[in-house]
């Protein structure tokens, strides 16, 4: 398999005024990007909540304006919320402005002084006014990849068991395109490490 699960070296140097990953103590960071959506949240979180694990969830404003429901059980359960702007937009593609904007618009819905950009693509202007107005830009040490279509559940469960170490900040997404092999990784993700003494925490 030739996934690009964990980001180079390089690019974590570039912007090292990033998080990348936490100290590497016995903690894992799961985070869960896109949602809310209902039929993925939601069992995400009945999930989390058997093994007792606190995560992040990157929320798009538009599906917390649209399902506020399940954005209020996901602070209601203890996680964290983070901002994922409010239409999901690529800033590589996206005017500063508009970009700007987008968060801004995020930010009416929920509060967070956490984000995390759509595909990790951020300007270096962008990310110098977000730093600028307060926000902590949050990147990822492990990608589980679970968006792939042409992945089985099992083989993006190999990846994250094979990358994930202590103080990892892994990435999972809380959408209908990656439900088919989120949901039945992340329980095995937690078993996994929970058996070896590892908590789940949630970002501040």
């Amino acid at each position: 398999m030739n996934w690009q699960v964990q980001p180079p070296l390089l690019l974590r140097r570039l912007h090292a005024d990033r998080l990348w990953r936490m100290p590497a103590e016995k903690k894992l960071y799961l985070t869960f990007d896109d949602g809310p959506t209902p039929g993925v949240t939601d069992e995400a979180l009945d999930i989390l909540k058997r093994f007792n694990a606190q995560a992040t969830f990157f929320c798009v404003g538009a599906n917390a304006e649209r399902h506020p429901e399940f954005f209020q059980r996901i602070l209601q359960d203890g996680h964290a919320a983070g901002n994922h702007t409010q239409q999901h937009l690529n800033g590589w593609k996206t005017d500063t402005r508009v970009y700007l904007d987008d968060v801004a618009r995020c930010a009416e819905i929920f509060s967070s002084s956490l984000f995390r950009p759509p595909y990790g693509r951020l300007k270096p202007t962008q990310s110098a006014r977000l730093r600028a107005q307060g926000y902590r830009i949050v990147m990822w040490d492990v990608l589980s990849c679970d968006y792939e279509q042409g992945l089985r559940a099992e083989e993006c469960l190999e990846l994250v068991l094979e990358h994930t170490r202590a103080g990892s900040i892994v990435v999972f997404h809380d959408s209908v395109k990656a439900a088919a092999r989120m949901l039945p990784v992340l329980p095995k993700v937690l078993e996994r490490f929970g058996n070896e003494g590892y908590s789940f925490e949630r970002l501040l």
